[in-house]
Formats: C-alpha cells, structure tokens, sequence
C-alpha cells in the first residue's frame, strides 16, 4: 500500500445474486410494490429475525414518517430525542407539526442520555424517539419504563442497528415501532430503502392502508375484502419489487456479511487500543446490555483542532475518514426554536468523532495502512 492508493469512506457489498434477482423480478412482469420479492424479504424480519409485522419502505426516512402517523403526532405535541442525530428523525415529526425537545447525549457514549429524559416531559409530551448509534443499544428499559410510567409511545430510529441487541433483545423491536435503513452505507442494502416494524399489534391494520396511500389495498390483496377504499391519510410508502429483490440477496447473506463486519470492528478495536491506552484517543466503550453490529467505526480525538489536523493527515495518506452529525439543535433550521439548554455531551461528541474506512472488502492491507497512518500521526518525531 501507497500514499498515492486511494482507501473510500465506504463501498457498498454485493452478493452476486442481486442481478440474478432484479432479472427474476423482471421476468415476472411485477415491477411495483408488495410482490414476491417483499413479501419473502418481510418473511424473513418476522420469522428467523424474530420481528412481529413489518413493512418495507423506499426509506428510514419513510418508515420514521410512517412511525409519527402512526403515533397520530399533531401540532403542539412535544416529541424527546437525541440532537445528535440525522435530520430525518426530527423531520419526521416536525412534518406532522410537533415541537422536538432535544436531548443530550451520555458523557460516555453518543447515545441519548437516558438519565436526563424524565426531566424533559411534560404534559404535551408525546413521544421519545432514540437512536442507537452504530447499533449500540440505548439502556431500553429505562426508556420503556419512563414510557409506561408517562404513557408515551417510543420510536427506535435503529438505522444503524439491523442484527444488534439490547439484552438479547433484537433493536428495533422493544419499542412501539423500529425503523431500519437498507442506505448504501448500512451493513445490509438496497442503495436505498427502509423498513417499519410495528411492535405493537395495535398499531397493525392501520399500518397496512398507511402504507398504500391510505387504502385498504394491503386487505384486498389478502381477499379480506371485495375490493379496495380510500380509507385513512397515507402516501407511497412501499418500494418498488427492484429494492425488495437487491435486498432479498443481501438478507439472505446476512450472517457471512455480518461475520465480516464484526470481525473487521474487533481488529480495528484491538489494532488501535493500544494507542488509546496511552490516552492519544479514546475508541468506542460497548456497555454490558449491548452489542455491536459492525455498523461502523470511530475514535475520538482530544479536541477539535486535533481531529482537523488528523482528518487532513488522513486525506494527505489518501485516507478518507470523515466527521458525523452536527448537532440538529444548533442548526440553521432548529437553533432560533431550540429552548436553549446546552447540550455540552452532544457538543463534544459532534466535535471530536472521526469515522474510519470501513466496508465489508476492506482487507488486510487496507486496515494495516489506516492503523499506521494514525500512528504516524501520534507517534512522529517518538
């Protein structure tokens, strides 16, 4: 490996029987939604992954919307979550016309700070809406029993979290509803596409006509109905049988594309430990109830100037590592309507993250070059 060798953020995996699938789709002459293809890729959440009802969607950005219809969330309503986020989980209900009351994360981990939740609701309270991130659970029992005691619903934005556990619980199926993402830089994907699952059984049949423009078309397809109505608000949630086939290939994959990643995680974890021990940088800490998913990987550098320099040290190497989310609560849209509490956790964390390359072919080689290129970086002139 050179420094004139280029080493991506991310390059999306592929199985070889994506084409095989998207061809087998297409002879079929069934192109729109809620064929086959979806219809084994929902088998498979609800039978070997241990989900109740779930529901493809062309997005996580549709299954949250999905979620905050579902949730009936209205003007005024009050909706708790992390402001160290991506836009779509606030979006979600600022669509439906609710105030976010964003909360900090742990001092600890980029999770939302379950600790300073209760503090936060209030009569118009309606919703918690968490993040596990890169599929690290959030302390869920906590969260549900704040829920119960409050009577709030609970939404799992767990977009980075497809095959990680709370307690041997799956992510996205402990609260009312789990939103997933298929994005070309999760560990399973479709390019793009999502996914709702629906906990809760209540919340079921009303799902279904959501999720086909407000009809009962879900019903019809079954012959519960003689035919189909408008019935209920809704939209075209439901992807096109070309996601559902790609993704079909990958699910089917799961377990081998899982096992790569999280052996990738855990070399990257032991290479750079002992960096870390010497307090140059800290690397991720998985609480006891939690696992990891291989979702992605990151340090944390000492302070803001220190991550710049070792961005730019990468990119010279022909690295490209990268930043995350910058706090939703300072942004240009949220920070004239946040209440002004800070978020010094959220701050931190947004100011020192540093995402590392990594994809399912990242090779032996690869990682070698990242690891050195970091301790260069720390260890010149020792």
């Amino acid at each position: 490996m050179t420094a004139t060798m280029k080493i991506p953020f991310n390059k999306p995996h592929f199985t070889g029987r994506e084409a095989q699938y998207i061809t087998q789709m297409a002879v079929t002459g069934r192109l729109s939604g809620n064929g086959m293809f979806t219809r084994k890729c929902h088998e498979i959440f609800e039978t070997r992954l241990g989900f109740g009802k779930v529901l493809l969607t062309t997005s996580c950005t549709d299954a949250l919307e999905m979620a905050a219809l579902l949730a009936d969330i209205r003007p005024g309503d009050e909706v708790i979550m992390p402001s160290f986020t991506f836009v779509s989980t606030a979006n979600a209900f600022i669509l439906r016309g609710a105030r976010i009351v964003f909360a900090d994360t742990a001092p600890d981990y980029p999770n939302i700070d379950v600790h300073a939740l209760e503090g936060l609701i209030t009569p118009l309270t309606r919703a918690i809406a968490v993040v596990h991130y890169a599929g690290v659970a959030c302390d869920m029992e906590v969260i549900m029993a704040l829920a119960k005691k409050y009577n709030l619903l609970v939404i799992e934005d767990a977009a980075h979290s497809l095959d990680s556990f709370y307690k041997g619980k799956p992510l996205g199926g402990i609260g009312h509803f789990g939103t997933f993402s298929f994005h070309e830089t999760k560990n399973i994907i479709a390019g793009e596409g999502g996914l709702l699952a629906l906990n809760d059984p209540a919340y079921v049949a009303r799902g279904e006509i959501l999720w086909e423009k407000g009809t009962d078309r879900v019903a019809f397809s079954r012959g519960d109905v003689a035919k189909y109505e408008w019935q209920d608000v809704g939209s075209s949630f439901l992807p096109s049988e070309i996601t559902a086939a790609f993704l079909l290939a990958q699910l089917e994959d799961m377990k081998h594309i899982q096992d790569i990643r999280k052996d990738l995680w855990n070399r990257y974890y032991e290479r750079l430990k002992p960096l870390a021990d010497q307090g140059f940088f800290t690397i991720p800490a998985i609480p006891g109830f939690a696992t990891h998913n291989g979702s992605l990987f990151f340090i944390l550098a000492r302070d803001p100037g220190e991550r710049r320099k070792l961005l730019k040290h990468l990119n010279n190497d022909g690295i490209q590592a990268v930043f995350h989310y910058l706090p939703l609560h300072s942004s240009p849209y949220y920070k004239t309507r946040h209440d002004g509490r800070i978020l010094k956790n959220t701050d931190r964390f947004a100011g020192l993250i540093i995402r590392l390359p990594f994809y399912a072919s990242l090779n032996g080689d690869e990682m070698d070059y990242v690891v050195k290129s970091i301790t260069r970086f720390y260890l010149k002139g020792k």
